[in-house]
């Protein structure tokens, strides 16, 4: 389960963006200033920090060269209300991996946070992905169902690989969406059902059992059938 630490001295924002992210299902901490953030940073071992830029004690343009001159490789989100493009190049080149200006949409935040977990995963999460018969190889973007070679499209890749790295996780419609698609995709046709059918044909092929099932009103689990 991923890990992120929510750097932030309003304490009603830090709430909203814990309860928020915690439904997204990742494990979150909290500090309420740069130092607080510090002296957490062992201790939670964070993949991914949002911090916002003005704070006491310690700003967040600090603590951010303070982790990169640490050579902290946690991913970073600045938070600000400066959204003047100097600010935004300052932040950017103090080491943040990206900057979203407030007030901010909640989805745009929690869709910039995929967004920079699913770089971690493509610099680390290259091992063999299986789930029940399917393997699924990154590196060799070779898909198998038991001992058949799926041939698959780089959009059906990228949801099946999403599929196995979430297994047996509800997974909502938009969660799938800004996660394989992109947070500025912006989709009211049924994209993600005709993609959905097109996996399924194949890697029910053969009579093979149904593996990503619909959660009717919420969105697809992948997880083998139910006996009856």
């Amino acid at each position: 389960m991923p890990t992120v630490l929510i750097v932030d001295d309003d304490s009603k924002l830090l709430k909203m963006l814990q309860r928020t992210l915690t439904y997204e299902g990742l494990q979150v901490f909290t500090a309420a200033n740069g130092e607080e953030a510090l002296n957490q940073i062992d201790g939670c071992k964070p993949d991914l920090l949002i911090v916002d830029w003005m704070m006491p004690k310690m700003d967040g343009l600090a603590l951010v060269q303070e982790l990169r001159a640490e050579n902290n490789p946690a991913m970073i989100l600045m938070l600000t209300a400066r959204d003047a493009i100097e600010n935004r190049v300052e932040g950017l080149q103090s080491g943040a991996d990206d900057y979203l200006v407030k007030p901010f949409a909640p989805t745009e935040l929690v869709a910039r946070v995929h967004a920079l977990l699913r770089r971690i995963d493509s610099k680390s999460g290259m091992e063999v992905l299986e789930f029940a018969d399917v393997t699924l190889d990154p590196l060799s973007r070779e898909v198998r169902v038991a001992e058949r070679i799926l041939e698959l499209t780089k959009t059906e890749f990228d949801l099946l690989d999403f599929f196995l790295r979430h297994p047996r996780q509800v997974l909502e419609r938009t969660q799938i969406l800004n996660n394989v698609w992109g947070y500025d995709f912006n989709s009211n046709d049924n994209v993600l059902e005709v993609y959905v059918g097109y996996l399924r044909r194949k890697i029910e092929a053969n009579g093979h059992s149904r593996l990503i099932q619909t959660v009717r009103g919420v969105g697809y689990v992948l997880r083998e059938e139910r006996a009856e």
